[in-house]
């Protein structure tokens, strides 16, 4: 009797749990809205009577009773003029989920569709008289088209195709009104780009303004630099030109292409939905699911700010943009045809997930995660200011709350962005704490997969994720790379160097948590796999497989770097400070140590594994228990101190290290299906 009662009981309580978010979601009270283009915005908005337009369902949202808020978004393409807007002050203790209805296709799309008449000129150009007056991206048929551009496209190349000779005086004179032309060039020494609009010309040149979207700012690349939405230059099937003030469009088309059956596109708004709090009044708990975000504008002409020291200058934009809010959720969406960023959390962002998400082809970074520099202390914003001692703010930690702290980057295919700009990165964090960056795939990117702008304020775990094909069209980067230019940090390295001896406790005034970097995949082409540079402290880089550009630190402190296997390349110390805690132990190099103005070889620098004995002419004295493989003997491995017993003490260290590597393997991809089950 009593075994009976007892499995009633459980079978009961099994029920009960299995009910319960039923009944919270009945207890807080549930509204849904459907949307379809065979919908009216006069209907209830029911399935089988749904609305018509976006912005009514979160019109009817914001005024319903109701705290919990459903919008299904039915199968189709939905054009937007304006960003749909989620405001904090509108929807106070409520949930909103947008979604796609039943996994159908959704695209949302910040482009106009134009309604074209198309008439032939000469060399191969039509025109037609239209209605838009603005835009710098077009879609036929669904692809991008080419703006009208000097030198012509050649896909695969920087910029896809550079000329030294863009602004020749020869080439000038023939533009009649180039005003309204855009000007890009890579950096002077290839560190991220700059952008320019041209205003007029004179008898020899053009004249322009722009170039701030860089906070390393130089010349012009003398070599890799184009102009484009030049009318004189549009002489190439695909390309096209808007005369925004005659109200026409200009179109050279492929050979075969039908203009008159394709559907002609023009991106207008650089933002899609946007997410809105204030520092005191954050949105929260809003989740976007299962949503195609495409044909925005591009943004390389907006405002943009500096990123204190770092080498950014941002554009706090993109295709979803979230700003001072909590618990929101991007999951399962697409991001494609983008001019600019694809997702933005700005300022105060609190337990926020971006998950399973992929994001391609778009103009610039796929995920941004950038706190306001007003929270950090004594804060300058050139890489030749600095703030005196005696004046520096000494308080650790950020300085107010308008900053991103604990959220997960996790499961999101990210390739082919900075099709625009090239300051870019797959993953972008800076003026943050505690983000989670795991399981993500990066590759075809121009500058870094993951970068992190400043200490400010660490405790980022960047684990799992796999980054190749990295640094493509600039260089001195990484496939992972960070700046630390805080607080203790200065231009003049001798003047860091006295200042931190004198002044220790100043070194992790910002960097307050560490960061690890573990169990990744690196690969960089022009730069290093993982590049610590300018002041980065407080990294523990452990497990991660390193492929081709070895690993770089730069001046900084409290870095181990631990368990790591270094294929092609080797460890990089570059002007390291006495008493600068770093610890290298137990990696697998395959070239000699790179050394560069060290002041010291750190903590340690011992227990490593070498390819062979080249590989270790500068070790000095540093490394006592290294191993190296003898070629062409009976000796496998071997100590460079003794034979014999010191011999075999290597040898039992690196058995017991690959077995730790392979049980570490093990565990982890279990680790990894049981969250993946979960």
């Amino acid at each position: 009797m009593f075994y009976i009662l007892n499995q009633l009981f459980r079978l009961m309580k099994t029920k009960l749990l299995a009910f319960l978010p039923f009944m919270a979601t009945f207890a807080m009270g549930q509204q849904t809205y459907f949307v379809s283009h065979g919908g009216n915005d006069s209907a209830d908005g029911s399935l089988n009577s749904p609305l018509l337009h976006i912005h009514e369902a979160l019109e009817r949202g914001k005024a319903s009773a109701e705290r919990e808020i459903h919008i299904y978004i039915r199968e189709g393409k939905y054009y937007l003029d304006t960003p749909l807007v989620v405001d904090a002050g509108e929807w106070k203790n409520k949930r909103l989920t947008l979604s796609a209805y039943n996994n159908e296709p959704v695209v949302l799309s910040g482009a106009r569709k134009l309604s074209l008449k198309w008439v032939k000129q000469k060399n191969g150009i039509w025109k037609s008289k239209t209605e838009a007056d603005k835009g710098d991206q077009l879609f036929v048929g669904g692809e991008k088209r080419i703006l009208a551009r000097y030198p012509n496209f050649e896909e695969g190349t920087i910029f896809n195709g550079t000329a030294a000779d863009a602004l020749a005086p020869a080439r000038v004179k023939r533009w009649k009104s180039p005003g309204g032309g855009f000007i890009h060039a890579l950096h002077a020494r290839d560190w991220g780009d700059m952008h320019y609009v041209i205003t007029g010309k004179d008898d020899k040149s053009v004249l322009f303004e722009g170039g701030y979207q860089n906070n390393r700012p130089s010349n012009m690349h003398d070599k890799y630099r184009f102009v484009e939405n030049i009318y004189e230059e549009l002489d190439a099937p695909g390309e096209w030109f808007l005369d925004g003030k005659a109200g026409y469009l200009y179109y050279y088309p492929y050979p075969d292409e039908n203009i008159d059956n394709e559907i002609f596109e023009i991106a207008e708004i650089p933002s899609l939905i946007e997410i809105k709090g204030i520092e005191n009044d954050r949105a929260s708990d809003v989740t976007v699911r299962g949503i195609c975000f495409s044909q925005t504008s591009r943004t390389f002409m907006a405002d943009y700010e500096p990123l204190l020291r770092s080498d950014w200058a941002i554009y706090r934009g993109a295709a979803v943009f979230i700003e001072n809010a909590e618990r929101c959720r991007i999951e399962d969406c697409e991001f494609t045809g983008l001019g600019g960023n694809a997702i933005f959390l700005s300022r105060h962002i609190d337990g926020c997930v971006v998950k399973g998400n992929y994001i391609h082809q778009i103009g610039a970074s796929a995920i941004c995660i950038v706190g306001d520099t007003s929270a950090v202390r004594s804060g300058v914003f050139k890489y030749e200011q600095s703030v005196p001692y005696e004046l520096m703010d000494k308080i650790p930690g950020p300085k107010n709350e308008l900053y991103p702290r604990r959220c997960i980057v996790e499961d999101n295919l990210i390739h082919d962005i900075g099709l625009v700009e090239k300051q870019v990165a797959g993953i972008q964090i800076q003026v943050a704490r505690e983000i989670n960056v795991r399981h993500n795939t990066i590759y075809r990117v121009p500058r870094a997969a993951i970068n992190i702008g400043d200490g400010s304020f660490g405790g980022h775990v960047i684990e799992y994720n796999d980054a190749f094909a990295t640094v493509l069209e600039t260089s001195d980067h990484g496939a992972f790379n960070s700046w630390g230019r805080d607080r203790f940090w200065h231009p003049s390295y001798e003047k860091m160097s006295l200042m931190v001896a004198e002044h220790p406790e100043l070194v992790l005034l910002d960097a307050l948590f560490t960061t690890y970097i573990r169990y990744n995949r690196f690969r960089c082409d022009h730069g290093w796999d993982i590049d610590l540079d300018d002041g980065s402290s407080n990294y523990h880089i452990y497990g991660n497989v390193c492929l081709r550009g070895g690993i770089k630190l730069r001046e900084g402190f409290n870095r181990i770097v631990e368990n790591n296997i270094l294929i092609n390349n080797t460890l990089h110390p570059h002007l390291w400070f006495q008493n600068c805690g770093d610890i290298i132990r137990r990696n697998v190099f395959t070239q000699a140590y790179l050394p560069i103005e060290l002041k010291s070889w750190g903590k340690m620098v011992d227990y490593n594994f070498f390819s062979s004995k080249n590989a270790m002419q500068h070790i000095y004295i540093v490394d006592y228990q290294r191993l190296f493989i003898l070629i062409g003997t009976t000796s496998v491995f071997t100590s460079t101190q003794n034979v014999g017993t010191n011999a075999m003490c290597c040898i039992s260290q690196l058995c017991i290290y690959v077995l730790y590597r392979l049980l570490s393997a093990i565990l982890r991809n279990v680790r990894y299906q049981i969250q993946r089950v979960d």
